[in-house]
């Protein structure tokens, strides 16, 4: 797979107009904090969560490709964080998520574009999946919470 075809894959997923319909971006555009927050059930992840949820694991792919030690994410925790957090200005909290899943994706998009093929078969660190399944899966993931998202905006205007 060459690198043009990985960031294609990366940018279609993300926020690049594709046939498959809403991309990660897509999902979420024009949502308000309220709508963000909304749970389908009590202990059941809103969107809110789900958006940084994705901006944790496009940091953690990237830092896998690159042998980051863990730590670096800006938010404290990992692969779950609620929201919206208490005593916060929700609307500037929303935003300022959906910028740290902006930025996540243009920091992964540029080590993609850096790391050098000869990297892509190899693994990086010491789960069993090499580069190039880490970058496809990374779009993938995108992807699923997309259609994630879309569910939970259709239950919430029942």
């Amino acid at each position: 797979m060459t690198r043009a075809v990985l960031l294609r894959l990366l940018d279609e997923a993300f926020d690049h107009r594709s046939w498959h319909g809403t991309n990660l971006r897509g999902s979420i555009r024009g949502l308000t904090a309220e709508a963000a927050s909304w749970r389908p059930r009590p202990g059941r992840h809103n969107i809110w969560e789900t958006v940084v949820h994705a901006a944790y694991w496009k940091y953690a792919v990237r830092r896998r490709l690159v042998g980051e030690k863990r730590g670096s994410f800006p938010l404290t925790g990992s692969n779950w964080f609620a929201r919206p957090l208490d005593g916060t200005a929700p609307g500037a909290q929303w935003r300022r998520d959906v910028q740290l899943l902006a930025e996540m994706h243009q920091a992964l998009r540029q080590t993609v574009a850096e790391l050098p093929e000869k990297t892509w078969r190899g693994r990086s660190g010491r789960g069993p999946f090499d580069n190039l399944s880490l970058v496809t899966g990374i779009a993938a993931h995108d992807l699923y919470h997309a259609g994630q998202i879309q569910l939970l905006k259709r239950l919430r205007s029942r």
